[in-house]
C-alpha cells in the first residue's frame, strides 16, 4: 500500500521506458475497442443547413464607429438566435419539443456570413430534412420580424444550402479512436507505475 503514495524514482522512468512495446500494443487494442464501441453504437448522423445573413452594417449605421458596430451586432444576433430557437419556430418542425430541445438541433456559433443549421437522427434523410426545415422556418420568421419593425429592416437573410445536404455522423470514427487508445494508455500507466513488479 505504502509503495502506491511513494515519490516517483529514477527506477519508475525507466520501468515505463522498458516497456514501448506494451504502450504500442496497448494503443492498438485500445483503437480497436473504440473501433468497435462505433460501429456496435454508432452516433446518430448530423446534417447541415446554411442560411447566409448579411446585417449591411454600410446602410444601417453608416456614421457608427467600430464599437457602435459591435454592440449592433451583439444585439441583433442575440435576437436571432433567440428566434431560432423560439417555441414557434421549433413547432413548425412537426417533432415532439421535447426531442428539440434534448440536443437533437445545434446552431454554430452565428456571426455575420453563414449560419450553419446541424439537426441529429439515426436516419440521414430524417437529419436531412430536420435540418432543411429548421433554416427555411427561422428565415421565414425571421423575414416576418423584420416586416413586423422587431429586427433591422437592412438585415438580409438567405437559404443558401436546403438541398442534398451533408450527412456525416456527429462524431468522428477518429474520435472514438483516440479516446480508446488514449484510455487504455492511461490504464495502462497506472498498471507499469503503481503495480509493484514481484
Amino acid at each position: 500500500m505504502n509503495y502506491l503514495f511513494s515519490s516517483p524514482s529514477l527506477e519508475d522512468l525507466i520501468r515505463l521506458f522498458k516497456a514501448w512495446r506494451f504502450w504500442v500494443f496497448g494503443s492498438l487494442i485500445g483503437a480497436l475497442l473504440g473501433a468497435a464501441v462505433y460501429f456496435v453504437a454508432p452516433p446518430p448522423y448530423r446534417a447541415r443547413a446554411v442560411v447566409n445573413v448579411d446585417f449591411n452594417l454600410e446602410e444601417s449605421f453608416p456614421g457608427n464607429d467600430d464599437r457602435q458596430d459591435f454592440y449592433y451586432l451583439e444585439r441583433e444576433t442575440r435576437k436571432m438566435v433567440e428566434l431560432a430557437l423560439s417555441d414557434e419556430v421549433l413547432t413548425s418542425l412537426n417533432v415532439p419539443m421535447q426531442d428539440l430541445r434534448d440536443g437533437r438541433l445545434s446552431l454554430s456559433q452565428p456571426a455575420e456570413a453563414g449560419w450553419h443549421f446541424f439537426a441529429d437522427d439515426e436516419n440521414p434523410q430524417k437529419a436531412e430534412e430536420l435540418a432543411s426545415a429548421w433554416a427555411n422556418a427561422f428565415v421565414e420568421k425571421a423575414q416576418a420580424e423584420i416586416e413586423a419593425g422587431n429586427l433591422n429592416e437592412f438585415i438580409k437573410l438567405e437559404v443558401t444550402q436546403s438541398a442534398n445536404l451533408p450527412k456525416e455522423r456527429s462524431i468522428p470514427l477518429s474520435t472514438y479512436l483516440l479516446v480508446g487508445a488514449t484510455g487504455f494508455l492511461l490504464l495502462a500507466v497506472f498498471f507499469v507505475l503503481f503495480l509493484k513488479p514481484k
